[in-house]
């Protein structure tokens, strides 16, 4: 039987964690205000790369400290120097392409450097040829992206921000195709799926200040406890994946697909958050509402479903069908009838089947 490893999570990484805190508030903001009903393109845009770059950030700072990382001075202050430049960033863009957006990509070039930097160190330190493999393989993608981002920082023109892009965009899907080094030094996976849980964790923080407003002496009413409750059965659906379904004892992963999925999390809970306070905006045009608040829920109910690979009890095609059906059908009831009494009833009951059906299925086969 294989020994299964594993590694306690450090104050210092839930410290660093803290600044991501201020980066989703920072993040979630750009698309909090709508212009004409809805959230333009562009600053749709925007918010996905630059959700993308932070978390694509913290995911590879993750993965080092999984494998590679020690209660050392060393890495320890990178933790304290990433923090910073994460600070910065968080206020170094806006919802345009403008000048702003220059000044992000230099910043995210600094932390991508440092990150780089921490894998050459392995690379240079490492006797295991494995290890020289991946710190040479993670150092070259992290380089590669360092020069793009900072191309595209002292070149703020449309070269410049192409160059920055290719690169974001090669640096995020390039670890996927990293496996054939990284399972010869398996990730170690309780200390993934915590870490990654947190994350989660902090991402429905935003998403309790994001209700805060329907909490006040003004705006307390039965509606309140709705959408309340709708954001408890979509927590509760999570706690029931990844901390009773999911077989935290496995060994010999990468992790990518682990890591991947939670993008789908990531983004759906954004789209959720932002679309609970535009159901009680007047000026909010119905099926842009509707399309992310619904859109947001199937984007985290696939994040789920995928996880499925990972699970010791494997939810089934009926409970998938149930995802979908109820998703698809709260959609269409909130489309023909899009008034915020109809918004709150809905999503609340579409939340709480779907945790029903999970739970249900967790009872009967645990």
């Amino acid at each position: 039987m294989d020994n299964v490893l594993t590694k306690r999570v450090s104050l210092v990484e839930l410290f660093y964690d803290l600044v991501f805190v201020y980066m989703i508030s920072r993040a979630t903001g750009l698309i909090h205000h709508l212009q004409h009903g809805i959230v333009s393109p562009v600053t749709l845009a925007i918010f996905a790369l630059v959700v993308i770059v932070f978390i694509n950030s913290w995911m590879v700072q993750m993965v080092f400290t999984n494998r590679y990382g020690k209660s050392s001075w060393t890495n320890i202050s990178f933790s304290f120097v990433d923090m910073a430049i994460v600070l910065y960033m968080s206020n170094a863009f806006t919802a345009t392409f403008d000048r702003h957006l220059a000044t992000f990509f230099t910043a995210a070039g600094l932390l991508s450097l440092t990150l780089c930097l921490q894998y050459l160190i392995v690379y240079h330190q490492a006797r295991d040829q494995v290890d020289r493999q991946i710190s040479r393989t993670f150092a070259l993608i992290l380089g590669l992206r360092t020069v793009a981002l900072l191309i595209g920082g002292l070149s703020p023109n449309g070269v410049g921000i192409t160059i920055a892009l290719i690169g974001i965009i090669v640096s995020w899907i390039g670890p996927a195709f990293t496996g054939k080094y990284t399972r010869h030094r398996p990730i170690i996976f309780s200390h993934l799926l915590e870490r990654l849980t947190a994350l989660i964790i902090l991402m429905f923080g935003e998403t309790i200040v994001g209700i805060a407003d329907y909490f006040t002496q003004a705006n307390l009413s039965i509606f309140s406890i709705l959408i309340f409750v709708s954001v408890v059965n979509l927590f509760f659906t999570y706690i029931v994946e990844f901390d009773h379904l999911i077989d935290e004892h496995h060994t010999k992963e990468t992790g990518n697909l682990m890591i991947y999925l939670h993008y789908f999390i990531l983004f759906g809970i954004s789209l959720f958050t932002v679309a609970l306070k535009f159901i009680s905006e007047e000026n909010a045009q119905p099926l842009f509402t509707a399309a992310c608040l619904f859109g947001g829920l199937g984007l985290f109910y696939i994040g789920l479903v995928i996880a499925n690979h990972y699970n010791r009890i494997v939810i089934t095609k009926p409970v998938m069908a149930c995802f979908a059906a109820t998703t698809v059908a709260g959609f269409v009831i909130a489309l023909a009838r899009p008034t915020f009494a109809i918004f709150t009833a809905t999503v609340a009951i579409v939340t709480l089947l779907n945790a029903a059906v999970l739970t249900a299925h967790l009872l009967k086969n645990n």
